[in-house]
């Protein structure tokens, strides 16, 4: 039986386990990320000094809370998690894409950089652990069919 292992302080992964970094699964880390993301929109939308308040502040939530419920249906429905995950990783790029914004405009607020960092480091993350996870479960699979 091959049996690669991939083990330190932040990924581990074992050929017949569920790939982990920082000991949560990629759907918990999503849901993590969204809710983070979600929480954030909302307190930058009154944290905002526009009257009245915009609602582009809350954009962090609107990409979030999708990672959330995208995170939490991939816990419930384990039968069709990579079709959740590859969803989730469409808001991820969309976090990434939109949150190089902060590069091209001036005049930005630092609530609004904070947010597009935010969305950049969050999405690129997310994207990181998501292809390590698509990587283990191809690896995964060709064990399997190689025994």
């Amino acid at each position: 039986m091959t049996e690669i292992i991939i083990n330190n302080e932040f990924f581990s992964s074992f050929m017949g386990d569920e790939f982990r970094c920082f000991g949560m699964t990629v759907p918990r880390i999503a849901v993590f990320s969204g809710g983070f993301l979600t929480i954030w929109g909302v307190i930058s939308y009154f944290l905002q000094s526009a009257d009245p308040p915009s609602l582009t502040a809350m954009i962090p939530a609107a990409i979030g809370f999708p990672m959330v419920a995208l995170g939490i249906l991939s816990e419930v429905d384990s039968k069709n998690r990579h079709h959740y995950m590859h969803a989730s990783m469409v808001f991820a790029l969309l976090m990434v894409i939109g949150g190089f914004r902060v590069f091209s405009e001036e005049g930005m607020s630092s609530l609004a950089i904070m947010s597009h960092l935010f969305l950049i480091v969050i999405g690129a993350s997310f994207i990181f652990v998501g292809v390590k996870s698509f990587r283990h479960a191809r690896l995964k699979r060709e064990s399997m069919v190689n025994e």
